[in-house]
């Protein structure tokens, strides 16, 4: 009886291992393999006479998988209720006899002509109340009752075909899922339920959305419409709050919805995600809505003309900023597991200036991204498109369909550094103690960046560009960073910034208290604690429940013009700022660290720190430009911890993974590694030219 007792105990304490490692998405990917690499095809664009050479060429330059199908509805059900996969089962029997797997995806994006006519009220609909057509993507309401159905029985027989396929390694749903403010019927009326289940009564909603203001109270929720930013004086930022609260949810039930009904008929071996586009202000989706994804992967091309550049190489190598930020976003959003589905492979056609980018930065981007971790790196696409809206993008191969681009052979060279580097893996290796006490945690929401964004109170106020500069001080001071909910643990992390956090309540307050009293190094910065979660401010002294936390009150903010220059001292040093400044009145006990030295408050304090328990407190009242006010303000917090910083230049990033050492530089501007005795370089120099890699192991 005890034996018997004892094994079933033992089978128990095994089940319950297995499962939990079940819900990690590591187990889809043996970490010795580092990270995979594929490529997005689309055979419905080309005759299937020559599947055969692209496939088999795909395979001699190195890629592992294919990505097929998102935008290929018209062609799996070309007629309602007709499918045919014939031609796709070929495509996959043509990957798999190149020894390549597939990614499958749900061709919902676009919507085939005999659904669009059969039911127009499947589109969505701009403020002005004009329904979306067919002949573009992403024309459908992510409401629709309608569309959903017709999704249901796509995903179904996807599912049904290829879901016990082991050549199927996963599947990604619809494609950059995101949508700005949807008007149409059904759109309004899942607006008033999904109001009704948050507030319960109209009295309760008018009180959240301060409906007495101008006298908009409703008496039924059948009453109220999706706020429209057209009204002359601008709709209740309360309700435009709940609005891209409502686009967000809607998002991630429509792919939950596909998750659930696709999980259905998989296999535990293939799992599933999809690819959110840049995550800035006002994205118009919120990967942490989502419930039933394995991971999140996201897109990222570096270089059409728009993001922040430095120096005379800048507009051809992109930005440091943006693959950096969404793969540690990524990173810590999916326990460590994520990937990147397109990255640029050359001249893009859509953006505002479409520069061929420098030789070599397609080699460094897909480094960029090993270097964050990521477990799948996939560009958009094999070959350049002959027709269509996208004529002019560079793919792996030219417009002759043969010739490998400049940025093909950069993957292709990737590639194999790549398969060199699995054989030096060793799985036992540690990360080094500056990796470990470095790591911070950045706290976000996109709650909080829509409410800033609703109300700016400032042409220069950047909410998402305000957390960038916490972000980029960290990195530039060597930090792995995660950006990390309120829900998670932080417990981790030595270090914790929130940056501009609006909306908060006691619960909040008490775990980041908790935080600092446990020992943690808590910077928050200007904009903290003015509101509660209905973005409403308090009827208090302003930012009133943040005071204690901080030790010091928040007297008045200020923001001047452009041309206006504010100036702070903090460590002996002025700094320039004119975009918005908290002027603070510390608490006994309470150390100012930075001061105001010119406008009617000169001499009063604009950093302060307090101790709270084992941990301090820093609070930056003000937000600058450059940054480098609070990369400095950063770098003091780190050393009264006893925490050794890097001291990198703008432009360069250096990570560790897996037992190795990434740098990449941006910068326009060679740099001088200072590598540590013992390194071993196993690819690139110690002088890291732009673009440039270099990878290297330390003892």
């Amino acid at each position: 009886m005890k034996k018997a007792f004892l094994l079933l105990l033992l089978w128990c304490i095994a089940a319950s291992g297995f499962a939990q490692s079940a819900q990690s998405p590591q187990r889809f990917f043996p970490k010795e393999k580092l990270t995979q690499i594929g490529v997005y095809y689309y055979p419905e664009h080309w005759d299937e006479s020559q599947w055969d050479r692209d496939i088999k060429k795909i395979a001699d330059l190195g890629f592992e998988y294919i990505h097929v199908g998102e935008f290929a509805w018209a062609f799996m059900e070309p007629k309602e209720g007709k499918y045919d996969f014939k031609w796709l089962d070929k495509v996959v029997d043509l990957a798999d006899k190149n020894k390549m797997r597939v990614i499958m995806c749900t061709p919902t994006p676009t919507p085939p002509v005999w659904l669009t006519q059969k039911h127009p009220e499947i589109f969505q609909r701009n403020s002005e109340g004009q329904a979306a057509e067919h002949g573009s993507r992403n024309n459908y309401s992510t409401s629709s009752d309608v569309y959903r159905k017709y999704t249901e029985q796509i995903v179904t027989e996807l599912g049904k075909r290829y879901g016990k396929d082991k050549r199927i390694m996963g599947w990604q749903l619809d494609n950059e899922p995101a949508r700005g403010v949807d008007f149409s019927p059904a759109a309004q009326q899942k607006f008033r339920t999904w109001l009704k289940q948050k507030y319960g009564t109209i009295e309760a909603l008018n009180k959240a959305w301060g409906a007495a203001f101008w006298s908009v109270l409703y008496n039924d929720f059948d009453q109220i419409n999706i706020p429209n930013q057209r009204l002359l004086y601008g709709p209740s930022p309360h309700a435009v709050l709940d609005s891209k609260r409502f686009v967000a949810d809607q998002m991630a039930g429509f792919l939950d919805f596909q998750a659930a009904t696709l999980r259905k008929h998989l296999s535990p071996d293939q799992w599933i995600m999809t690819n959110y586009m840049v995550m800035e202000n006002a994205p118009g989706f919120d990967p942490t809505r989502t419930k039933n994804l394995d991971f999140t992967c996201y897109t990222k091309y570096p270089v059409h003309g728009a993001d922040e550049m430095l120096g005379d190489k800048g507009f051809r190598v992109g930005s440091m900023s943006g693959l950096a930020f969404l793969n540690d976003y990524h990173h810590a959003l999916n326990k460590g597991v994520f990937g990147v589905m397109e990255l640029q492979p050359g001249q893009v056609n859509w953006g505002a200036i479409n520069p061929q980018p420098e030789p070599g930065s397609v080699r460094m981007w897909l480094w960029h991204t090993f270097a964050g971790g990521t477990a799948l790196n996939c560009t958009y696409r094999f070959r350049q498109p002959l027709y269509g809206s996208e004529m002019y993008h560079y793919g792996i191969v030219g417009s002759d369909g043969v010739t490998t681009t400049p940025g093909g052979l950069e993957f292709a060279k990737y590639i194999t550094e790549v398969k060199e580097l699995r054989k030096q893996y060793k799985p036992a290796v540690t990360p080094p103690t500056e990796v470990t006490t470095r790591r911070t945690a950045i706290l976000t929401s996109m709650d909080n960046l829509w409410d800033q964004d609703i109300q700016k109170q400032t042409t220069q106020w950047d909410p998402f560009g305000h957390q960038m500069k916490y972000f980029l001080a960290a990195k530039a001071l060597g930090a792995p960073v995660d950006f990390v909910s309120e829900q998670m643990d932080w417990s981790a992390y030595k270090m914790l910034v929130v940056p501009a956090y609006q909306l908060v309540d006691a619960a909040l307050i008490a775990k980041l208290q908790a935080y600092a009293n446990n020992g943690g190094q808590l910077v928050i910065t200007c904009r903290t604690g003015q509101k509660d979660r209905d973005s409403h401010l308090w009827q208090a002294t302003w930012a009133a429940p943040i005071y204690k936390l901080i030790g010091a009150q928040v007297q008045f903010f200020d923001m001047m013009m452009p041309d206006t220059d504010g100036q702070v001292s903090f460590a002996g040093k002025n700094y320039r700022w004119n975009n918005w400044g908290d002027v603070l009145k510390p608490s006994a006990g309470t150390q100012t660290l930075g001061t105001y030295t010119n406008q009617y408050y000169v001499g009063q304090a604009a950093v302060t720190q307090v101790k709270q328990g084992k941990g301090t407190v820093t609070y930056v009242g003000v937000d600058t430009d450059g940054g480098e006010l609070e990369k400095n303000i950063m770098r003091s917090v780190y050393q009264q911890a006893g925490i050794k910083t890097a001291d990198y230049p703008a432009g360069v990033n250096v990570e560790y993974r897996d037992g190795f050492w990434v740098a990449v530089n941006y910068s326009s501007k060679p740099y001088t590694l200072p590598l540590p005795a013992g390194s071993k370089i196993v690819l690139g120099e110690k002088v890291l030219p732009c673009p440039g890699v270099t990878v290297w192991t330390s003892n």
